[in-house]
């Protein structure tokens, strides 16, 4: 909501006069928190009671401050109030004065004769003296037990807030377990019916709904691949049947031969989408799978059209091995330089090379000249249908927009990581990484 400018005029300065100029602030300002929410503030070390801490800790490690720091102020509560009460019994039980008779004398170690009323003086000076005395061996030792018990306590402490924050340990591991396509799988928390259990009762029933919803769509999928695939190869063969006929009229060919390429479209389509549903879950399966080898069996497929195209293939692939599935792997080799040949300029070429990662696992770089690619194009060109602006739609020959969507998709599944960044003459390079075995 646009604020209104104030009375005197639409620039905000003050009627008749001229702009008032802010104080400069006593104090340097400070970060503004990142909030997602005007209820939610993200924690940052130096705010909040922890301030004092150099890092963010963790909910066990605020537990166990909050157990052994409650523990700790209680203690010193209850040595204050012992310091009291046993002061003043000391201050109750002074003894009284004493009263000497005459013909008695009291002498002092050095045989000096003193009176009774000297000898109270300093037999009330001796009784509060011991009683100092007594009150600081008192909270001397009083300290010393309460430090040894506030360790004792934080490390009981650390220990209850483990204790206590195990089922949040074992969601935590259902969580990751289904984030791994395992939907199967739950949490079924035992105990009594607090907080924890209506929890982890509700992410049971959310997996159950999520296992469902997936359940359809694999479902879904399956009979897409028949019901869409069977019109269109039926179509395929009527047309290819009726481009055979030597009779047909030269107008009939070429309608058909328009079909033939619309129908082959469509088909690619299906094939793309089927595809990319399939593979937006993570893979179970893994194997060892050579990354060199899957990029010589795409660029078999690619040579043919890189030679129509009049596209150069250069490639330097290192034997390196990485973990998932052979054909999918293919498909993402395969995506990538079909993509780097068709959006690519005559005389251009394509360089693909495989290499080994620092840390397990293997790369996959494919690098091609081409139109200059926008850098803010780069985040987009992973969404489905969507082409650097100034592309062509109307070609079937580059595909329908779904490859590289295809491409990521297929990443995240192996638990890789894909980047794409262009290149100072035109063109782009895809760095794909994948783990190894």
């Amino acid at each position: 909501m646009t604020t209104p400018p104030p009375a005197g005029g639409s620039s905000g300065a003050p009627a008749g006069g001229p702009r008032a100029v802010p104080p400069r602030p006593a104090q340097p300002p400070r970060a503004p928190m990142i909030q997602s929410h005007p209820s939610q503030q993200i924690y940052t070390p130096g705010d909040g009671l922890l301030a004092w801490m150099p890092f963010r800790p963790t909910i066990r490690m605020r537990l166990t401050l909050l157990y052994g720091g409650m523990f700790l102020m209680a203690g010193v509560v209850l040595l204050m109030l012992m310091y009291f009460f046993i002061q003043q019994a000391f201050h109750d039980a002074a003894p009284p004065n004493l009263q000497i008779g005459p013909g008695v004398s009291i002498l002092t170690p050095d045989n000096q004769s003193v009176t009774a009323q000297t000898f109270n003086q300093w037999f009330s000076h001796y009784q509060a003296g011991q009683s100092q005395r007594a009150l600081d061996t008192l909270l001397r030792k009083s300290l010393t037990v309460l430090v040894c018990l506030a360790v004792i306590a934080f490390a009981a402490g650390y220990a209850m807030a483990g204790r206590v924050l195990r089922p949040l340990g074992r969601i935590t591991r259902t969580a990751r377990e289904v984030a791994s396509s395992d939907l199967h799988r739950r949490i079924e928390l035992d105990g009594p019916d607090d907080e924890l259990k209506e929890l982890a009762d509700t992410f049971d029933d959310m997996l159950d709904r999520l296992d469902r919803s997936f359940d359809s769509q694999r479902k879904f999928v399956a009979n897409a691949s028949h019901e869409l695939r069977t019109p269109l190869a039926i179509n395929r063969t009527l047309l290819e049947v009726q481009l055979s006929d030597p009779a047909a009229s030269p107008d009939l060919q070429q309608l058909g031969k328009t079909l033939l390429a619309t129908n082959e479209r469509s088909e690619q389509l299906v094939e793309g989408l089927l595809l990319l549903a399939r593979s937006d879950n993570e893979l179970i399966d893994r194997r060892p799978v050579e990354l060199s080898e899957v990029a010589t069996r795409a660029l078999e497929q690619i040579r043919p059209e890189a030679a129509r195209r009049e596209v150069e293939i250069k490639a330097e692939l290192t034997p390196v091995v990485v973990s998932g599935n052979g054909v999918l792997l293919e498909r993402i080799a395969l995506n990538l330089i079909q993509n780097a040949v068709r959006y690519n300029a005559a005389d251009g070429w394509v360089e693909i090379t495989t290499a080994l990662v620092p840390g397990g696992g293997g790369e996959l770089v494919v690098s091609n000249t081409g139109p200059v690619v926008p850098g803010y194009e780069l985040e987009h060109i992973f969404e489905p249908f969507r082409r650097v602006k100034g592309a062509d739609r109307t070609r079937s020959d580059k595909g329908v927009g779904l490859g590289l969507s295809i491409v990521r998709s297929v990443v995240r599944a192996h638990g890789g990581a894909i980047e794409a960044t262009p290149r100072a003459g035109g063109g782009l390079t895809m760095r794909v990484r994948i783990p190894g075995a």
